[in-house]
């Protein structure tokens, strides 16, 4: 990974610290609204990306009227913007908050730690969709043992601001070889491990169905499962109302009696893709339909 001068990272921070301190100024409901209006503006005024993002949103839902598509990519944008205001006032984000703006999110909490308890550790499976980062902050906040990992930012000071943001949720850096080693420690240790499936991957993986396409998908997350006998929770987080709603798609198990241990991670990564699936084809709109790389692409030769 290339370095930024000196002169990069100072205004990339400077910027970042002075959008921080203007959303930090406005009220939580004002922020929210004013995210919608700038989706709105982007999508129906300025076109942002918009003939891409149709054809996206048609090839999988073929059948919907012009108008529902645009209504689904003003809202997808959306939700972008409102979760970069989240996570600039992520410190914020008590769990008095949570009470306010989570539906039932204690309840969830407790139904999680019922499979932390369970000894085996648990690995909780989200979409890069909704608000994932609500998930972690509100279990983290409730006190569920919760853990996670991130990529490192190219900016040190971006990279030691996201890791303050992170706030009570551990993360462990992706790509370092102990990272892996940590990760089932801690699965054995009794913790949740949230991860969301890569859909990107460039070398060949596991091939699931995926918005009406195929898609190539990373084993990796079932595969410490499998590893550590620890149950998969499928979810996603929502936002309805203006408040945050935990979906509990599913629970998968791994076969203690597999003995061809990556095609069982390959069979839990596809039922829980197909889980996912359906139920982002019932909430389009909290999927991220402006991936500068298409996850539908075919997979690098």
């Amino acid at each position: 990974m290339a370095k930024k001068s000196s002169i990069a990272t100072n205004l990339e921070y400077a910027a970042l610290r002075c959008a921080c301190a203007l959303v930090n100024a406005v009220p939580y409901p004002a922020a929210m609204r004013l995210a919608d209006a700038l989706a709105f503006f982007a999508v129906r005024c300025l076109g942002f990306k918009r003939a891409r993002t149709m054809e996206r949103i048609r090839s999988v839902f073929p059948g919907k009227p012009p108008a529902e598509c645009r209504a689904i990519a003003v809202r997808s944008l959306a939700n972008v913007l409102k979760t970069a205001v989240e996570m600039i006032r992520a410190p914020k984000l008590t769990s008095a908050w949570m009470d306010r703006h989570v539906v039932d999110g204690r309840l969830y909490k407790d139904r999680l730690q019922e499979y932390v308890d369970e000894g085996k550790g648990v690995v909780i499976m989200v979409p890069h969709s909704g608000n994932w980062y609500m998930a972690a902050w509100a279990m983290a906040a409730y006190g569920l043992p919760l853990f996670a990992i991130a990529a490192k930012q190219r900016n040190p000071k971006v990279d030691a601001w996201m890791k303050r943001q992170y706030g009570s949720v551990e993360v462990l850096e992706r790509g370092s070889a102990r990272t892996l080693v940590e990760i089932k420690e801690k699965l054995r240790a009794g913790r949740a491990f949230a991860i969301l499936p890569d859909l990107r991957v460039p070398h060949r993986d596991v091939e699931v169905d995926f918005l009406g396409g195929k898609a190539n998908v990373s084993h990796a997350g079932a595969m410490f499962a499998v590893r550590c006998g620890s149950p998969i929770i499928v979810a996603m987080m929502r936002r309805e109302g203006g408040r945050h709603v935990f979906d509990h798609i599913g629970t998968l198990r791994p076969d203690p009696a597999a003995t061809d241990r990556k095609a069982e991670a390959a069979r839990l990564t596809r039922e829980a893709m197909s889980m996912i699936d359906g139920r982002l084809k019932e909430h389009p709109e909290d999927w991220y339909w402006y991936n500068k790389r298409w996850i539908l692409q075919p997979v690098e030769k």
